[in-house]
């Protein structure tokens, strides 16, 4: 169970070296059993120690009241681990051009980004847009939790991005590609001559690497 702890504390230092996390913003949790290891309120995720966690039940039931706080997105990060039985870890991030793209209008509901290049397909698959709420509101926990969509990552209307992995790593990985792809949508903008990849070609990657796609 520790070594998950440390994992994640490792990774909120990459995220935060990479510049995805600036000042105090997103959080990162990591699933131990029954219980949740949730960044703190107010964590800088490049300064994560075992201290700077709280810790609550699946259900969101402080497990050490006299410990710290969770962070406000604590619904949002239950949510995703009700969605999917397989996840040990959840990351929200605020990165830049993940933040930027959620302030546009979605490609499809399956997905707000376009298969620009393979990379989105292959780790992740769907990523939708889901509405606005403001920051720690649990309607926005609901819609994800309800939502009838297969996905890992989806973007937080004006607000940035949240991804589950079945490890560390994975939910790393995730998070680092939605904010490459959503790069990649902004450089590319509204130009005509854009390729993005054919039917086929997305069929491809979905059969190779078994990320959902679509809305069936």
């Amino acid at each position: 169970m520790s070594d998950l702890v440390d994992e994640l504390i490792e990774a909120g230092r990459l995220l935060a070296e990479m510049g995805l996390s600036p000042g105090s913003s997103g959080n990162v949790s990591v699933r131990l059993g029954n219980e949740i290891w949730m960044s703190a309120s107010g964590t800088t995720l490049g300064a994560l120690n075992r201290t700077a966690f709280a810790r609550v039940s699946v259900d969101g039931e402080p497990l050490d009241p006299q410990g710290p706080k969770a962070t406000k997105e604590a619904p949002l990060h239950l949510a995703m681990y009700e969605r999917d039985p397989a996840a040990t870890c959840v990351v929200h991030l605020h990165s830049p051009n993940a933040v930027a793209a959620s302030c546009l209008a979605p490609w499809r509901a399956h997905s707000a980004l376009e298969p620009i290049t393979p990379y989105l397909l292959m780790r992740v698959g769907n990523v939708p847009l889901v509405p606005y709420a403001a920051p720690g509101d649990p309607t926005q926990a609901a819609a994800v939790r309800t939502s009838a969509l297969e996905f890992h990552g989806a973007l937080l209307q004006n607000h940035g991005s949240i991804v589950s992995g079945s490890t560390v790593a994975q939910a790393v990985d995730r998070a680092i590609e939605i904010e490459e792809a959503a790069r990649t949508r902004l450089l590319v903008g509204g130009r005509e001559d854009l390729r993005p990849l054919t039917d086929d070609e997305v069929q491809e990657l979905v059969d190779r690497y078994g990320q959902p796609w679509g809305d069936g």
